[in-house]
């Protein structure tokens, strides 16, 4: 059997969930859907970063404490994961205890085999960022991420990063799926190009105390990314019911924003080189929601919440949206326009109407039982090898990380439906004398195709395709198997039709 493990970027605590952290976190919850219906075992993680200056001083600012400013935040993701049906197998928070004490133990680790020194440092320092700053990266007397910074000298913990250089350039020319896209292996390959400093992994507590301290200095607390990049491995020791990290490590697919491209791609292989620990196998850096040509962002006052959006279009529109607009690692555009019209054109005009037209004439002509199939012609003969190719292709596409493909993929099935009750035209044929047989045998092949569409789609949109499903008489899937057999439908199997899967939406009246 093989095993599949997939993470979302633990998202920081002190953030509000929105329609970028809903995508990553909804592409590595229909991943992790398409592999356990590939028979994959299959873990998926998510959870929340906790610690680090902004969190402690947001505490302050509401004169509680960090940890129960951090207890009555990090609900919010877990609430809007809940309402997207996101099926993670762990939430990880990094003020577990479990977590904190893998961290000192590979903390110790390091410390004991000279991986980490102590040196006084005067450097620029980013509070948003929490990181310090070379003179080099100063941009205009700012951060690279545009934020300002204070003058800092203070004795600090380094982790000799710069050791690893080479050995990680070697890495990412030899594994061209390391770092994916490759524009994105390309940006970090340049950045390689410069000597890597050492990076400073630790806070005076004088300064900032929010953190988990470090194993070997007691007045000093673990830089957040350190702490937090960990989670990764630290959740599968103690995150399910057994010891899974020798098993699941590493990690098949890291996702994450490509803002976070550095930590996940310098900072995190190098830490692992260091504890002889094995790098993941994929860090995969998708794009940014963009409004127009400009990113999401607070301080432009777009962005989205994707639970105000779930609440007018439902959940799995969102969903489907979501992995059908962007090809992993490259922008996409966000609006309420595009929305509408991917459900009124590919949902409710063509799966939705496919289904309707099936389910309907059975019930009106065929007292709600599937009719018998009949004998296979050229058309049937062409359906079927169509569905066949079709779920070949979206297995190539999810492995390649690619749900949007799969979606073009199962559309090219659902299309060739409505263009076969087109041909067919049973709803004529059975009004024509001798014509019923025909008829049945048409919404046989019809309703077949669309347990394939069904079975298929249903990692996207969990809910929409169950009830696609029961409308045919079936369970939800339990594996990709059952596209093995054409036809799995007998007749006589009970069908139902129903109020339309896939309302349609007058943008105008939202």
């Amino acid at each position: 059997m093989k095993r599949f493990y997939v993470t979302t970027p633990i998202y920081y605590v002190n953030d509000e969930p929105h329609l970028g952290h809903a995508y990553t976190t909804v592409l590595a919850d229909v991943l992790a859907r398409y592999h356990r219906l590939f028979g994959d075992e299959t873990l998926f993680l998510t959870g929340t970063d906790e610690h680090g200056q902004k969190v402690q001083q947001a505490a302050d600012k509401r004169n509680v404490s960090p940890q129960q400013h951090c207890d009555e935040l990090s609900p919010r993701f877990a609430e809007v994961w809940r309402r997207l049906e996101i099926s993670n197998d762990f939430y990880i928070r990094t003020t577990m205890p479990e977590h904190q004490k893998v961290v000192c133990a590979i903390l110790m680790d390091l410390w004991e085999r000279d991986e980490i020194y102590a040196k006084e440092y005067e450097g620029w320092y980013d509070v948003g960022e929490e990181r310090f700053c070379t003179e080099k990266e100063l941009v205009d007397g700012k951060s690279p991420a545009g934020n300002e910074v204070i003058k800092l000298r203070e004795k600090n913990y380094f982790f000799k990063m710069s050791k690893y250089q080479q050995r990680l350039i070697d890495h990412i020319n030899a594994n061209p799926d390391f770092i994916v896209p490759k524009k994105r292996a390309n940006e970090i390959l340049g950045f390689l190009k410069q000597p890597l400093g050492d990076l400073c992994i630790s806070r005076p507590k004088t300064r900032m105390s929010w953190g988990i301290t470090l194993p070997f200095d007691e007045e000093y607390v673990t830089y957040v990314w350190f702490d937090a990049l960990l989670n990764y491995f630290s959740s599968l020791s103690f995150g399910y019911d057994d010891d899974k990290s020798g098993d699941f490590w590493p990690a098949d697919l890291h996702l994450i924003g490509k803002d976070i491209l550095t930590t996940h791609a310098v900072y995190w292989p190098t830490m692992l080189m260091a504890a002889n620990m094995a790098l993941p196998k994929t860090i995969l850096a998708h794009g940014w929601w963009l409004f127009g040509e400009e990113k999401m962002s607070k301080s432009k006052g777009n962005v989205v919440k994707p639970l105000d959006t779930m609440d007018l279009y439902g959940r799995d529109v969102l969903r489907y949206f979501l992995m059908r607009e962007m090809t992993p690692g490259q922008d996409s555009s966000f609006s309420q326009d595009l929305i509408v019209e991917r459900n009124n054109g590919e949902l409710a005009n063509d799966l939705g109407n496919g289904l309707n037209r099936v389910t309907k004439l059975i019930e009106k002509h065929f007292e709600g039982k599937l009719p018998e199939g009949g004998d296979y012609g050229d058309p049937e003969r062409e359906l079927r090898k169509l569905a066949e190719e079709v779920a070949g292709r979206v297995r190539e596409e999810i492995r390649d990380y690619h749900p949007n493909g799969a979606i073009t993929e199962v559309r090219r099935l659902s299309g060739a439906v409505n263009r076969y009750l087109e041909g067919k035209a049973p709803w004529r044929a059975i009004k024509q004398e001798g014509g019923r047989e025909a008829a049945g045998s048409t919404l046989f092949h019809a309703a077949e195709a669309l347990r394939w569409v069904g079975v298929m789609l249903h990692p996207v949109m969990p809910e929409k395709c169950a009830g696609l499903l029961q409308r045919l008489g079936q369970p939800e899937p339990t594996d990709f198997d059952s596209l093995l057999t054409w036809p799995l439908l007998k007749g006589g199997d009970p069908v139902e039709s129903g109020d339309p899967l896939f309302p349609r939406y007058d943008l105008e009246s939202e």
